[in-house]
């Protein structure tokens, strides 16, 4: 397992965890706002997800689904956890094509910024697992003040030792 293996399997899996930790919350728990971030766990799941969604899209090179999985069955956890089962695998795949073919430092156009953005595509996958980091911060925070208790520390190291465990 090299780098690109680590980075992307942790972030897919810590993701997953929180979520899981978060389905017996109710619908007012999910929503209730707090002076954080995107203000509510359902808001910043959503975004992490979202987010996920549109950058793989974008280096892909392939136009940026609309965002209807979020309507009222993708803005549920079980809803969420599907969008994050259905975006893992591409993103994946695509930031290992770009590695294998030696494309980190290759420029794309990011044409969504207000003036469209020369970025990598190392950066962008760089991006994707650090943005999900920092929200990821967020939501143990927002569990927490819920009343979550038993949650995962999140870090690299914890998904390597359960993944050895499981493979």
């Amino acid at each position: 397992m090299d780098l690109l293996d680590r980075l992307l399997g942790h972030d897919a899996w810590t993701t997953r965890e929180l979520l899981l930790r978060s389905r017996h919350l109710a619908d007012d728990e999910l929503d209730r706002e707090f002076d954080i971030g995107h203000r509510t766990l359902r808001r910043t799941f959503l975004h992490i997800i979202r987010n996920m969604e549109v950058w793989t899209d974008l280096i892909s090179g392939v136009p940026v689904h609309d965002d209807a999985g979020a309507d009222a069955g993708g803005r549920s956890i079980d809803g969420l956890l599907k969008r994050l089962d259905a975006v893992v695998p591409r993103l994946q795949q695509v930031a290992r094509r770009i590695t294998d073919a030696g494309q980190l430092d290759e420029l794309w156009i990011d044409h969504l910024d207000d003036l469209p953005t020369e970025k990598s595509y190392g950066g962008a996958i760089v991006h994707l697992a650090t943005h999900g980091m920092h929200h990821r911060a967020q939501v143990l925070f927002l569990l927490r003040k819920l009343g979550v208790t038993g949650l995962p520390e999140g870090d690299a190291l914890s998904w390597e030792a359960q993944h050895r465990g499981n493979s």
